[in-house]
């Protein structure tokens, strides 16, 4: 974003808000019958602290967004959280279709492959999901997604540094019901989702839902003449609930999604000596990508949940949960017809988890006491081939991890409005990597359907193991004059373990055979919750500053003397975050309600020790890196009013979101790093009388806004001078229709 665009971005934001007064933080964390609750007594419900509290009550920075929320505004998938939540990056990766990268505050994992652990975790109903492929979940049968700011460790399964994505989805419930919804729209759009509630007595109950999308491509391959950018995604689950009593509660569950989508090449930004084939196309969408279309993730998973009531302060918990994947995809970097550089990849994926609580809720005394196991396989392979040269150089590998942790967070009344609370939890990492990787003469490996392929230089061939541990605190203290204000502070610390790259060259960088080192942040934030005006305006403010130690960093280069690319994970030292969120929500009348969101992150280094050039030293370029997919300024506005017409009830919502310059790599990459961009959208949608039937318009990116989420920088003559660019989608209208037994 240049310079007068963020001027006129702030401008903006503060004409917005100064005529607002205040506008409500997306902080919506209710099923549907506790929204309606929220709109009329301004009550908002969030479980951010493993137990039911009124959002005003938490001395933790978390926006919460409802399901009927997200569907109504037209939300796609949760990726498009990131228009609702201050300092928050959620896209979908680079050259995928349904692999998620997360950042909040400046914390995150942009690299999604096997072996690497996301800054930010995700949770589907309490399961962490450990990798990212397929975890860009589609907006159906959720009841509600919460998003939790900062370390997460002494109330969540696993520890996540940066912070953490709750996706809750709904319960059954013991009444008969059911929804269809059909909806069409541009690009040939068509998505059709059901879902049904059987129950079989009064205390057992069986569902399901299944959701089936299609869509045209944004754009074409110019080279084959397929779709790129189009979705083709069948998800679905089912689920039994068994509650015999009000102090028992079992749920199993199941879930897939099948994405065979084409793969997304992205769109190449620059030329290479006027060849036609190697120019950017007209349309950022398209591409002459020649590696092939072939492109399918499969994800899949089970759960039980049990929940029983030990007395009338005590409830036992335990999630068992076991989940796989299985990804088949290729990525052309060079976006030509020829193998200029190509990557044809798999993955593979599993895992287990089981979490035991004990949860205590007295008249002073609250909290969550657990114990946490996870089991997991992440394994991969990959081709590099580089055509210029007729060589291959194949990559492969697998990193087994074991967790076990050990977890209490309380909470302690000292008076009616003084509060404190603490935490501790204990993780131990045990790690184990094998990766090889070796050069071969020919377009492929064997392994890739090239069994002429000559073998070479064996460039890596290893297996290591490693041990990580560590003892990570949480503490807080809030004072509430009263049940509508909150004033609080609040210290964390975050951990993330080492690991083995994947990716490493024993060639080019002999260390890498040792892993890499844990990361930790140190997290301060103080705040205020507040609701005025009779609960007519709700205000969350924080201010937040953390400590980045030893940052996890994937560097990828060119590597002209061995052909190929060259990668290695640094530990990159040590980096200062601070910056503050406001979000708003005024709610004047049954018939009006407005809300806001605004956060401003400054992320500096102040160590970046790397390898220059081959040296055997680390040097200190801490002023010429910067930190990635943080962008300084977010913010959103939107507002709803609502009228009765035709027996129903009319409702129409605008929004606007704006994000301000960011770095797409630690490395200042100006052909690649996005400006800043806004987006608006409108919705509107009459709902009837008897709540049955509903009809929706949603139009998203009404200005057609070209912006980049994501880019891949391979310059030079060898490498077909492939610096590409994806981008987000352009201007679309849907109409849907929903129908409610």
């Amino acid at each position: 974003m240049k310079f007068q665009s963020f001027t006129r971005a702030v401008l903006m934001s503060g004409i917005a808000l100064g005529s607002v007064t205040a506008m409500a933080a997306p902080v919506w964390a209710q099923d549907e019958a506790a929204a309606e609750e929220a709109d009329a007594s301004g009550e908002i419900i969030v479980t951010a602290r493993r137990r039911e509290e009124s959002l005003i009550d938490v001395p933790i920075s978390v926006t919460a967004i409802s399901g009927d929320t997200l569907a109504a505004q037209g939300a796609v998938d949760i990726t498009a959280l990131q228009d609702k939540a201050p300092n928050m990056t959620l896209q979908i990766a680079r050259g995928s279709n349904s692999t998620l990268i997360g950042f909040i505050r400046g914390v995150g994992q942009q690299d999604p492959l096997w072996g690497f652990e996301p800054g930010v975790g995700l949770y589907v109903d309490d399961v962490y999901v450990a990798r990212p492929q397929g975890a860009v979940l589609d907006i159906f049968d959720v009841s509600r997604v919460e998003i939790l700011r900062g370390p997460q460790g002494t109330l969540y399964g696993r520890n996540t540094i940066g912070g953490a994505v709750k996706y809750v989805t709904n319960r059954l419930g013991n009444e008969f019901s059911g929804k269809v919804r059909a909806a069409y729209g541009s690009y040939n759009q068509v998505d059709l989702v059901g879902q049904i509630t059987i129950p079989l007595g009064d205390t057992f109950s069986i569902g399901g839902a299944v959701a089936w999308y299609q869509r045209d491509g944004f754009g074409e391959n110019l080279n084959t003449g397929v779709e790129h950018y189009n979705k083709d995604v069948l998800a679905g689950r089912i689920s039994a609930e068994f509650a015999p009593s009000d102090t028992v509660f079992i749920r199993v569950a199941a879930d897939k999604i099948i994405d065979k989508s084409n793969p997304r090449h992205g769109t190449r930004l620059v030329g290479n000596g006027g060849v036609a084939a190697f120019e950017p196309t007209a349309s950022v969408y398209d591409t002459r990508a020649g590696i092939g279309d072939d492109n399918k993730v499969e994800t899949q998973g089970v759960s039980l949940t049990a929940e029983f009531g030990l007395s009338d302060t005590l409830t036992f918990k335990s999630i068992s949960a076991y989940r796989d994947g299985h990804t088949d995809t290729v990525i052309d970097f060079d976006n030509t017809p020829g193998p200029v550089l190509d990557v044809p990849a798999f993955y593979d994926d599993r895992q287990f988890t089981q979490e035991l609580q004990l949860l205590f809720d007295g008249d002073r005394f609250q909290g969550v006491a657990g114990l946490y196991y996870l089991d997991a396989r992440a394994s991969g392979a990959f081709d590099t081939v580089l055509g210029a040269l007729n060589t291959t150089t194949l990559t492969s590998g697998t990193v087994k991890t074991k967790s076990y942790a050990a977890f209490a967070d309380v909470s302690f009344d000292v008076t009616e409005q003084l509060k404190i609370s603490g935490g501790l939890r204990y993780t131990k990492d045990d790690k184990t990597g094998t990766v090889f990787r070796r050069n071969y003469t020919g377009i492929r490996s064997p392994l890739f359907g090239n069994t002429a392929a000559v073998p070479g230089l064996i460039r890596t061939d290893y297996t290591n193991d490693r041990s990580f541990e560590k003892l990570t605190p949480r503490v807080s203290i809030s004072y509430q004059p009263n049940e509508d204000a909150n004033l609080y502070a609040s210290y964390g610390k975050g951990f993330k373990s080492g690991g083995f790259d994947m990716r490493g060259d024993a060639v080019f960088t002999p260390t890498t055979v040792n892993g890499y080192e844990p990361e930790t942040i140190d997290s301060y934030e103080v705040g205020f919750k507040g609701a005025f005006l009779d609960r007519k305006l709700f205000t969350n403010v924080a201010l937040f500053k953390s400590k980045y130690k030893n940052q996890q960093v994937t560097i990828q280069v060119p590597n002209i003397v061995t052909g190929g690319i060259a990668s290695f994970v640094d530990n990159a030292g040590r980096g200062d975050i601070w910056g503050a969120e406001l979000e708003l929500r005024a709610v004047p009348s049954p018939y009006f309600s407005m809300n806001a969101a605004l956060g401003y992150t400054n992320a500096d280094y102040k160590e970046f020790l790397t390898f220059i050039a081959g040296g055997t030293t680390p040097v200190d370029v801490a002023d010429q890196r910067f930190f990635q997919n943080t962008p300084k300024w977010t913010a959103s506005v939107s507002a709803t009013a609502s009228a009765d017409l035709f027996g129903g009830t009319f409702s129409f919502t605008p929004a606007v979101s704006m994000r301000s310059d960011a770095y797409m790599f630690e490395i200042a990459t100006p052909a690649l790093d996005p400006d800043g961009y806004f987006l608006v959208d409108a919705s509107a949608g009459w709902t009837s009388g008897n709540d049955k039937f509903k009809l929706s318009l949603n139009l998203r990116n009404l200005t057609n806004e070209r912006y980049r989420v994501g880019g891949y920088n391979f310059p030079g003559a060898l490498f077909g001078n492939s610096i590409i660019g994806f981008y987000g989608p352009p201007r679309t209208a849907t109409v849907s229709l929903e129908y409610r037994f």
